[in-house]
């Protein structure tokens, strides 16, 4: 079967949100300072990248230049900085309530493209957008009302920081052109490795051999593979497509902590999950809730 350019992109994004529901029980088991966590995750994953890269023969001539070196440099360095809030904010609010709040992303997403790039935004594909949102809301079962205290406060901000530093990610990554995908990540996680080893908690080394398994898996399966595919999805897709996907890594991240630590869902929830995944089929599809015709 012969797939078109936007075909593999899809394909490549559904992959990549796939492994991004999986991240938070990595980040959680390897129990880490989150500068540690963060720090590896890029050294692991410039190692496997740049082995990668030179064995394509990616690097010479080094593809980076001139705007395309900027767009990319100031992506790694949102990125980064996204990392370390989102997996920040596992430490003061639950996996799921982050993950939620995470992904209000795609709606940064459309602003910031309209706002800063004047991307055109297609009005029949909102009533998608807040199908999806709504679905994200019951798999919360609303549990805005639930944040009490200072602790669980500072998560949502982190993670609310952590959503618009990804929009930014995603807008910029989008504005590099003809350069591969792993190159890009590439320089991201270098990029990481030069801004956080100052910072790196040696007394907080891992001692266990299964936390570093968890840091390598983190580093060469979803940094590494998930990178690859995302980027590579970035080049091919709409914004609008790559926001509605998205909604597929918080659906995934509810069903990974029902599976993994024995999480109930409600009715609800199991109705969120599946109207977020209806809303990225219709997207997919082009399907339309209203018939749109010209006077």
């Amino acid at each position: 079967m012969n797939l078109n350019r936007k075909q593999t992109g899809i394909m490549e994004m559904v992959l990549a949100m796939g492994l991004s529901g999986t991240l938070g029980y990595f980040v959680v088991e390897a129990d880490l300072p989150v500068w540690n966590i963060v720090f590896f995750r890029c050294v692991f994953a410039l190692l496997g990248l740049g082995l990668y890269c030179w064995w394509r023969g990616l690097l010479s001539p080094w593809p980076l230049q001139g705007r395309n070196l900027l767009y990319a440099a100031m992506a790694g360095v949102a990125l980064v900085v996204n990392w370390l809030l989102l997996f920040g904010s596992y430490q003061y609010a639950s996996i799921s309530l982050a993950t939620a709040v995470y992904h209000t992303q795609p709606f940064f997403l459309l602003l910031l493209a309209r706002v800063v790039f004047a991307e055109r935004f297609d009005v029949q594909k909102l009533p998608w957008y807040l199908f999806a949102f709504t679905g994200l809301l019951l798999i919360i079962e609303f549990r805005w009302t639930g944040l009490s205290g200072s602790e669980q406060l500072l998560g949502f901000l982190m993670a609310l920081g952590a959503a618009v530093l990804y929009a930014v990610t995603t807008l910029l990554t989008r504005r590099v052109v003809d350069v591969r995908p792993e190159v890009i990540a590439l320089l991201h996680v270098f990029i990481g490795v030069m801004l956080l080893w100052p910072v790196l908690d040696i007394a907080a080394l891992p001692e266990l051999p299964q936390q570093w398994g968890y840091l390598l898996v983190l580093g060469l399966v979803h940094t590494c593979m998930m990178y690859i595919f995302l980027y590579s999805a970035y080049q091919k897709l709409s914004v609008a497509l790559i926001a509605i996907l998205a909604f597929l890594y918080p659906a995934i991240a509810i069903m990974v902590d029902y599976v993994v630590y024995d999480q109930s869902l409600s009715f609800l929830q199991w109705f969120g999950i599946m109207s977020i995944l209806l809303s990225a089929a219709a997207m997919n599809a082009n399907w339309s809730p209203f018939v749109w015709r010209r006077v």
